[in-house]
């Protein structure tokens, strides 16, 4: 007999067709068979050693965040329940252009400083891999949801080059080749870039061209936050469409915004853009979280050439008199390439954490709010706590327009990733909320989306990117990676005041076939899993 029996369920399978009602049982992790309609149409229904009833609510595959800052916290935190509760099965790390692998003693040291912010200095944690595939591994000892890794460009290229702004010579180039091939070859599903971040932003577009050539030799992906999401966003965009049309590769936008007031109301130039790209035989995708302000660290925001050579040379510069001044300048009058080309706001610029416990009282704040307390002007502030907390504060960044978020969501090749970086003491909210606030808001309060189209959003179109071809959909055969919930109550209980509030309205959360979420509760199951990039068809 089959280990479970889901009941009466209204299935919303992630291929975008409507709901229907059905008896789905699972067995081996697997689904083993839907009867549609079993109880209207007088039939034997399905029987299992367990019965769930699922009247008044949703069956629909796992959700897949797209973009996630997981890498530590999967390994930390076995619980895990700001993704689980949300209903993800599965989420893809490796973001930006910077993770821990593959990596060197030096260079793990190096990147453990330079993103600390997103995901802790690490000291609990036991770097016992230097790999790809070992880190993989590692994920496969078992961990809350299952994930699939993006080689990091930076990281890439720090092991390769260093932390310098200069061109990779002939033979460190043949280096980052055979290094991005490595980890294809190990599993990983495609490449990051953080074309805003060092040493990722050094790497010319010849360069990352040729490393998307070895990505599309391996069924792969590229995944780049681009040069600009301020002034220079749509050309930035363009770029990264050109460079992967030269090289033939896939391309997944990170975060696929239009931020800062010089782009309030241009999604749709940026729709454009990709439509054409899209019937010129591109193959695209973009996944966004359903939030105006951005996240990231304080550091992120500062000039590039700051950051040259590494996170301990920024530290230097900033505590130079003569140089900070040139990073103010940079800042509040050029528009630092940090900053995506614009000049800095300060009263944009919340303080979401810090690692430093006696910086606590920077959190919640403005640097503006800040630095009108302390007597002193918002760069003096926030120099001051780069120093302090030795580059690590993260920051949300209030700079969106929800015309554009409504917009691009809508796209046909949108899916959802949530960015969320869950360190510091008030992180954003998306890192709680993402997946119920796209059904609960933007589904039910508002109609930007169906139901089913938002579900296929969600399942169905992000594991098309990964090339996974037994999940994102309700199919006899497919994984088990399931989510049940109420269409009348689902919502993100995170907020910006309240942002580690788990979500409602999710009771069941299955992965592999077993209950990671039970009646609104986290269970000790660890059923997740690495999963590997697919052969080429």
């Amino acid at each position: 007999m089959e280990e479970l029996v889901i009941r009466d369920a209204d299935v919303v399978d992630g291929s975008g067709a409507d709901a229907y009602r059905a008896d789905v049982v699972v067995d081996g992790g697997r689904i083993v068979s839907i009867v549609k309609e079993a109880a209207a149409a007088g039939c034997q229904r399905p029987t299992a050693r367990r019965e769930l009833d699922a009247e008044g609510l949703v069956l629909s595959p796992g959700f897949v965040d797209m973009h996630a800052h997981s890498d530590l916290a999967l390994l930390r935190d076995p619980d895990h329940s700001a993704k689980a509760a949300q209903g993800v099965t599965l989420e893809v790390i490796g973001q930006d252009g910077l993770s821990y692998a593959p990596v060197d003693d030096r260079t793990l040291g190096e990147v453990r400083r330079a993103i600390a912010g997103w995901n802790g200095p690490g000291d609990d944690i036991d770097f016992d891999w230097r790999t790809v595939g070992e880190y993989l591994d590692r994920l496969d000892r078992g961990i809350a949801v299952n994930a699939a890794y993006l080689i990091p460009q930076g990281t890439v290229r720090a092991l390769a080059v260093g932390w310098e702004d200069r061109e990779a010579t002939p033979a460190e180039l043949d280096r980052m080749r055979r290094l991005v091939a490595e980890g294809l070859e190990q599993g990983a599903v495609g490449m990051s870039s953080g074309l805003t971040y060092t040493p990722g932003m050094y790497a010319p577009d010849a360069e990352l061209t040729e490393l998307c050539r070895v990505v599309a030799s391996y069924g792969g992906y590229y995944c780049p936050h681009h040069r600009s999401y301020g002034a220079g966003a749509l050309q930035a965009y363009e770029e990264m469409v050109a460079l992967t049309r030269q090289a033939g590769c896939s391309l997944h936008l990170a975060h696929a915004t239009m931020n800062f007031g010089v782009n309030k109301g241009r999604a749709p130039e940026l729709l454009t853009l990709l439509d054409e790209a899209l019937a010129a035989g591109s193959d695209i995708s973009l996944d966004t979280y359903p939030y105006t302000p951005g996240c990231t660290t304080l550091a992120a925001v500062l000039p590039s050439w700051v950051s040259e050579g590494g996170p301990e040379q920024a530290l230097k510069r900033l505590a130079d008199e003569e140089t900070a001044e040139r990073m103010r300048h940079d800042l509040e009058v050029t528009g630092s390439d940090g900053c995506h080309g614009v000049p800095v706001e300060w009263d944009t610029i919340e303080i979401s954490g810090v690692n430093d416990p006696a910086l606590a009282e920077f959190v919640g704040r403005t640097v503006r709010e800040s630095a009108d307390r302390r007597g002193e002007t918002p760069w003096v502030t926030a120099r001051g706590l780069l120093l302090a907390d030795r580059l690590a504060p993260t920051i949300l960044q209030h700079v969106g327009h929800e015309e554009n978020v409504r917009a691009i969501m809508r796209h046909r090749v949108h899916t959802g990733g949530s960015d969320g970086i869950l360190q510091g003491a008030k992180p954003h909210p998306r890192a709680y909320g993402t997946f119920p606030h796209y059904l609960g808001h933007y589904v039910r309060e508002l109609g930007v989306l169906s139901l089913e189209e938002c579900v296929a959003h969600l399942t169905s179109r992000p594991a098309a990117r990964l090339r996974l071809p037994d999940r994102g959909l309700v199919r006899e055969g497919y994984k088990a990676d399931l989510v049940l919930f109420d269409p009348a109550t689902v919502a993100a209980g995170s907020t910006f005041e309240q942002p580690r509030t788990l979500p409602v309205g999710i009771p069941h959360v299955l992965v592999d076939g077993r209950f990671v979420i039970e009646d609104g509760r986290r269970t000790d199951v660890l059923a997740g899993r690495a999963v590997r990039r697919a052969a080429p068809a």
